[in-house]
């Protein structure tokens, strides 16, 4: 048995189209669980180059996985909230 021994639990909230990309490219790569897949995206995040630094007033939901998720800047959101725009329209 492995003398690995993981102490935190961590829990994230997906959308639907989050967790289909994730999905998609687990079993692509053969990974053997969501969990494992995870945590490799994450490794290759931690040890990429160019990565987008959040700014100022960046909230989490700020952050998405999926092209249509992209995150948007404070002056954008406030823009759309004063055009009666929903998020993302």
């Amino acid at each position: 048995m492995s003398e690995l021994t993981r102490g935190e639990r961590l829990q994230i909230m997906l959308t639907p189209e989050e967790l289909k990309a994730l999905d998609d490219w687990r079993f692509a790569k053969r990974m053997p669980s969501r969990a494992s897949a995870i945590r490799e995206l994450l490794k290759r995040g931690l040890t990429a180059e160019g990565f987008m630094l959040a700014g100022a007033g960046i909230k989490s939901q700020d952050f998405g996985v999926t092209a249509s998720q992209a995150p948007r800047s404070p002056s954008r959101k406030r823009s759309e909230k004063a055009a009666g725009r929903q998020p993302g329209d």
